[in-house]
């Protein structure tokens, strides 16, 4: 494989030629699949985030292409070469692949993209882009997102391609568009969204042109599909910053269309009814909450701590003691933040998760100063089930007093519930609660075969174990059979 280096303009520095020569050393298959491409006529590049990360130290295994190929010719290319091939993105010029290839001595596994020169934009009528295919590199260039995602190398030749200034703009961390940004925001309304999610991941700053075409064009979102929008949010909660972009989000006004709860946060305060801000109040929590985890990033975890409070505001009341109250907002915003999830079309899984932790967030709080029984305790415990170590953690976050005193004791009563629910599940596998009979153990003390009845008594022996603790199986057969008595 040739020096990486050999034919880039001498305008990269030092550190830019490691860089792009990292990204091709560690990428063999490139060159490989950019011989195939040149064999049957046609060219291939490196592209877009592949080039950028590289340049920015932190590119990994998945590698975009563009090339002049149609769809069906990449296919026949990409086929007999890749271990697997996907089509699912064809009708937007993308080709999909996996690739086993060695870098070193290690075997490493790549995942592909290959698209097709296009163009994309949205009418005023329709949710998915409308997709045309270019006839060169510049003029596929001139459509991406932004400058810092618009440069290329050309394979196998290893010509830097920078029509835009992408590189200038990485070296000053700012994102710029290659055209207007009206132009391009209109062409496909998500990169608004986008750009807010790079801020976050890259630590980028927004040029002023592009928060003002944000700001004007922020109702544009709203006719792309709530799964592109869903995706893309997701993207944001997941990076090292979220705060950064969520905060670009509420600014702009693209939150209003997208994320309405959170903007809703901005409570109003005046000097007769102090409390705390809402909105900075969720963010503190949410960056809390991310210095607690720990095997990575938690979309679940994160989006609790986000919306955790989205209820305050329909639930606020001015007391006549000059108090502001929040009455129920847990179960308020569990049922607010279920409607909004789903509307973003998120699995039936995530909004129970995270609706289930929003309303539970306040539980700990009845805790006081450690006076729960244990039946209390295995109730907090059963009502979390698996979300226990979250809601932990959750609970944790929610702590934002700046009285480190008032804080550290929270935390030490918080440590006391967490040891005293340690402390049960050694005794009683307290994470596995189950009455002490089973159904089929409940039907033969009773003779009676299944049907609601059976139910209700399961129901029974449930709540006698979480108030009593486990209990021999003699015990359990005469209150069962005392419980059934009174209801003949």
């Amino acid at each position: 494989m040739p020096n990486a280096n050999e034919d880039l303009p001498t305008a990269l520095n030092q550190a830019q030629h490691r860089a792009v020569s990292e990204l091709l050393r560690v990428s063999p298959v490139a060159d490989d699949l950019a011989r195939r491409f040149q064999e049957a006529g046609f060219r291939l590049a490196l592209v877009g985030g592949s080039v950028r990360d590289a340049l920015l130290g932190r590119l990994g295994n998945d590698l975009d292409f563009t090339t002049d190929a149609r769809p069906e010719d990449v296919l026949k290319i990409m086929r007999p070469w890749a271990d697997a091939v996907w089509d699912v993105g064809i009708a937007f010029g993308t080709v999909g692949a996996q690739k086993e290839g060695h870098v070193g001595e290690e075997v490493q596994r790549f995942e592909i993209e290959v698209t097709t020169y296009r163009s994309e934009a949205y009418d005023r009528t329709s949710r998915k882009p409308v997709v045309s295919y270019g006839d060169s590199i510049e003029e596929d260039l001139v459509r991406r997102d932004f400058t810092v995602n618009a440069m290329a190398v050309a394979l196998p030749e290893k010509r830097f391609i920078d029509p835009h200034g992408g590189l200038d703009d990485l070296a000053d961390r700012v994102l710029r568009t290659p055209g207007t940004p009206e132009d391009s925001f209109s062409d496909d309304p998500l990169r608004m969204m986008r750009a807010a999610r790079f801020a976050a991941q890259l630590d980028f700053a927004l040029a002023p042109d592009v928060v003002t075409a944000m700001t004007a064009m922020a109702e544009r979102i709203e006719i792309v599909s709530a799964e592109r929008v869903r995706d893309e949010l997701n993207k944001l909660m997941l990076s090292p910053r979220p705060r950064t972009g969520l905060g670009l989000l509420v600014d702009t006004g693209l939150a209003e269309h997208v994320l309405p709860e959170l903007p809703a946060l901005r409570l109003e305060r005046d000097e007769h009814h102090r409390h705390k801000d809402v909105y900075e109040h969720s963010l503190t929590v949410l960056d809390q909450a991310i210095d607690l985890e720990v095997d990575g990033p938690d979309l679940v975890l994160r989006l609790a701590a986000l919306l955790h409070d989205i209820g305050k505001p329909r639930t606020r009341r001015f007391e006549k003691d000059g108090r502001v109250s929040f009455h129920h907002h847990e179960v308020v915003g569990a049922k607010m933040t279920k409607k909004r999830m789903t509307a973003l079309k998120y699995s039936n899984d995530m909004v129970r998760d995270v609706s289930r932790l929003v309303e539970l967030h306040l539980r700990f709080h009845g805790y006081g100063g450690g006076e729960w029984t244990d039946s209390a305790v295995r109730r907090y415990v059963r009502d979390a089930g698996p979300l226990l170590d979250r809601l932990h953690k959750l609970t944790r976050s929610d702590c934002t007093t700046r009285n480190k005193k008032k804080a550290a004791a929270l935390s030490r009563t918080y440590d006391g519930l967490e040891d005293r629910i340690l402390q049960l599940q050694e005794q009683e596998e307290l994470d596995a609660i189950r009455p002490d009979l089973n159904g089929n153990e409940i039907q033969e003390v009773l003779g009676v075969g299944p049907g609601p009845m059976i139910g209700r008594a399961y129901s029974f022996l449930l709540e006698l174990r979480l108030e009593n603790g486990p209990m021999a199986r003699d015990e359990a057969v005469t209150a069962l059979k005392e419980w059934w008595s009174q209801q003949q």
